[in-house]
C-alpha cells in the first residue's frame, strides 16, 4: 500500500498539519450561508428593473399648450 514514513517525512507531516486548520480554510461560504443565492437573485432583480424601465420609459416630449 504505502511506503512507511521516515523520521522526516513525519517530522514535515505535522509541520504542514496548521495549513488545515479550520480558521485558515475558506470558511467565509459556511460563515455566510445563503448569500451566493442573494447575491444571484438581487442581481437579477436589479437587471429586470433596468430593462423594464428601458422598455416602458415614459417620453420625454413637452405637452403641448392650448
Amino acid at each position: 500500500m504505502g511506503k512507511a514514513l521516515g523520521p522526516t517525512d513525519e517530522f514535515f507531516r505535522r509541520r504542514d498539519e496548521w495549513r488545515k486548520h479550520l480558521m485558515l480554510t475558506n470558511q467565509f461560504r459556511h460563515a455566510t450561508p445563503g448569500l451566493e443565492i442573494v447575491v444571484v437573485a438581487f442581481g437579477i432583480y436589479v437587471a429586470g428593473e433596468i430593462a423594464y424601465n428601458k422598455i416602458y420609459a415614459p417620453s420625454h416630449t413637452s405637452p403641448r399648450s392650448h
